[in-house]
């Protein structure tokens, strides 16, 4: 036998092997059955029920490039990735042999073309750029803020916070925002280090007011104003009221994500689970809200704005009459849909609570014509509209810009493998761990997601070019017809039952930057005589 062996090694080897495999068959066998009594299917298939829940943690990336078609995955599908993807790598992003899609389905939107489009030869690039498309509002003017704002870019990339996302994700983003002339908003847990390489910011602060607090863990202006004078690329500040994955539920930051820096950013403990209460402790209605907004407003000049999801419609019918009997408050609201992402939050948030973008985005819109105040709002959409054919039907709506994040995590190079709330996210985007993070190239993945907001821009351009316009905030919901039935379409303005203000569009030439405030911070000159309020 010894000969044997010694003239068989391979053969010993195997069968070692094979008796360490049945030793540790045998011993996960007797665990499962005299032992765990956790899960009946392992007691009941000892060793091989494992394979059950093995399957079940690969189902989503097996379902992802195996099972599902191009159309099928929520929530972006296989082509929607794939556009986004190819555009951020400077890819080629065409389709071929024509469309996939069921337009003859209930829902399906088409743009109306012009007979004689806007000539692409005549268009005006500003600041080498054609890609450039300005806000044809100025955030705070019409509230005499002493430093108003024009967002050089319709696309800005939506509140994502450095706790949900890596740093070198936030450091890509912003780099990347800087390079497209976008604006990054910080997300509910702060303005920190990462946040500051050369974008203009948006500081959010939500109920938790992280790095907003004082000594005494409570909202400090103080706080606030010495914030703003260190840095300057804070452009203006946003009230997160709720957001469409979880409206009226308080922000969640797994434990696993709360490392070190991010406890010392929010004034946290390190590794415990932070939630956010679901209420602001500085106003409980909507004077109170109007005087929290002014307050910051008067201390730092900055424009401060409104971020909400859409529920009940007292509110914003209370919002928009007490805005035009004081001629105060929010400078821009952003409605975000209840198709909106988040990093952790219940199902039934999620799923169930909030309206869809169309929908509440056109409620409130109308309660603030009908309250003569639209016009001074800049409003701002945020819900899936990462892509060109999508952000038309929103300015059509009436938004003045639109605001991605889960698109522009696309393009920083996440896979949607939908573990944000776990702290492994395996590209490295959603998640804190060193090893994990060090795959993620700030330098190339900066570069994308510059490339895919100028593409994404570019594309909404050519598609107002078609549509006879210079600029995407020049449609209308008659340019674009919804399938209601079997051969039944209907414009977007009978189906909303209302039209968008029309602000009177000059030539882009006209909304090339913030114009200097008046003296006496009481109006704010235009570019033009019609380049805030044009039609007003």
């Amino acid at each position: 036998m010894r000969d044997f062996v010694a003239a068989n090694p391979g053969f010993s080897l195997s069968l070692g092997i094979l008796l360490m495999a049945l030793l540790t068959a045998l011993v996960v066998a007797v665990h499962d059955v005299f032992y765990q009594r956790s899960h009946a299917v392992q007691h009941n298939f000892p060793v091989i029920g494992h394979l059950r829940y093995l399957l079940e943690g690969i189902g989503p990336e097996l379902r992802q490039y195996w099972v599902a078609t191009d159309k099928e995955e929520l929530p972006f599908n296989r082509s929607e990735r794939s556009w986004v993807y190819a555009s951020a790598k400077g890819q080629n992003n065409n389709f071929g042999f024509g469309t996939s899609e069921q337009i003859y389905g209930t829902g399906y939107p088409i743009l109306k073309h012009a007979a004689f489009p806007f000539p692409d030869g005549t268009a005006t690039v500003l600041r080498g750029d054609p890609s450039l498309l300005p806000c044809l509002k100025v955030i705070g003017a019409s509230h005499g803020r002493r430093l108003p704002w024009r967002p050089m870019s319709v696309v800005n990339v939506s509140a994502m916070s450095f706790g949900s996302l890596g740093k070198n994700a936030v450091t890509a983003i912003n780099r990347g925002c800087t390079l497209a002339s976008a604006y990054h908003n910080t997300g509910e847990g702060g303005f920190s280090p990462h946040h500051d390489h050369g974008a203009e910011v948006v500081w959010q602060l939500g109920t938790g007011y992280f790095g907003a607090r004082g000594p005494d863990s409570e909202f400090s202006m103080d706080v606030v104003a010495r914030k703003v004078a260190q840095h300057p690329a804070i452009r203006a500040i946003e009230i997160k009221l709720s957001q469409g994955a979880k409206p009226g539920k308080g922000g969640i930051l797994p434990g696993a994500k709360v490392t070190e820096e991010i406890a010392a950013i929010r004034g946290v403990a390190v590794g415990k689970t932070v939630h956010s209460p679901n209420f602001h402790s500085q106003f409980s209605d909507v004077d109170g809200l109007i005087d929290f907004v002014e307050a910051i407003a008067e201390r730092t000049g900055l424009p401060v704005g409104i971020k909400s999801a859409v529920g009940e419609l007292a509110f914003w019918e209370t919002l928009a009459r007490r805005m035009s009997e004081r001629g105060q408050g929010p400078d821009y609201i952003q409605i975000d849909g209840g198709e909106g992402g988040t990093g952790a939050a219940p199902l039934a948030f999620s799923d169930h609570v909030s309206l869809p973008l169309k929908i509440g985005f056109a409620r409130v819109y109308q309660v603030f014509q009908h309250a003569g105040v639209s016009r001074d709002v800049v409003w701002i959409g945020s819900g899936k509209l990462g892509f060109p054919d999508r952000a038309a039907v929103a300015f059509a709506m009436g938004c003045d810009m639109i605001a991605i994040a889960r698109e522009a995590m696309l393009s920083v190079g996440c896979i949607q493998a939908q573990k944000c709330h776990t702290g492994h996210c395996p590209v490295g985007v959603a998640t804190h761990h060193r090893w994990l993070q060090a795959g993620l190239d700030v330098d190339d993945k900066s570069t994308r997601v510059a490339r895919y907001i100028r593409q994404l821009r570019g594309e909404l351009l050519t598609l107002a070019h078609a549509a006879g316009y210079e600029h995407p905030a020049q449609f209308t919901s008659t340019d674009v017809e919804f399938s209601t039935g079997v051969n039944r379409f209907q414009t977007l303005a009978d189906i909303m039952g209302y039209r968008a203000d029309d602000l009177g569009f000059t030539t882009l030439a006209d909304y090339d930057g913030t114009p200097e405030p008046a003296a006496d911070s009481a109006a704010v000159p235009q570019t033009s005589s019609t380049a805030l309020h044009p039609s007003s």
